[in-house]
């Protein structure tokens, strides 16, 4: 796709409807939850091609291998970029500027994310496990050549997708 080319004509037809996107999240929580049974830092996400059918998923490994910037590399490894822009990145969270990138990169169509990168923050402070940057994922997203659409928050689904943090983060915490 031309970098100043937005999607319309048959991309157009390709979106996902809220409820859709809602379910994907949700598929992408269940991963994060997963990810904790592994040692992992909760999150997660999912590739959803056009058909809206999870291609691949993935948990968080570890401070710089996030599950976003892990996923969108198996994918850009997996598929062609034209076919990655037909797709949509889903995760639990919002991505960081790290994640934002590679999404970016991968040439993915599309990102959907359930809750907002403050509310994370609130909940693990200044943990050096997760040194977050107030550096919102539209933002990266909106700075390149290409139009990456971009879904979320979704309020609705924030205490659940939270859950898992506030057990994860807590004993971690410093009085």
């Amino acid at each position: 796709m031309p970098p100043n080319e937005t999607r319309s004509g048959a991309n157009a037809a390709i979106g996902m409807t809220r409820n859709q996107m809602i379910a994907h999240i949700r598929a992408a929580d269940v991963v994060a939850r997963d990810s904790v049974v592994h040692g992992h830092h909760p999150f997660g996400a999912v590739l959803v091609g056009p058909d809206n059918v999870i291609l691949m998923r993935q948990g968080n490994i570890n401070t710089v291998r996030h599950a976003e910037t892990e996923l969108a590399r198996r994918a850009a490894d997996a598929y062609p970029p034209e076919f990655l822009w037909t797709c949509t990145l889903v995760s639990t969270g919002e991505s960081c500027a790290m994640c934002a990138g590679t999404i970016y990169w991968a040439n993915i169509g599309r990102f959907v994310y359930g809750y907002e990168e403050a509310k994370l923050l609130a909940l693990t402070g200044d943990d050096p496990e997760n040194p977050t940057m107030h550096l919102a994922a539209r933002t990266v997203l909106g700075s390149g050549q290409k139009k990456i659409e971009v879904h979320g928050p979704f309020p609705e689904l924030e205490d659940e997708l939270l859950a898992p943090h506030r057990d994860f983060w807590k004993p971690r915490s410093r009085a």
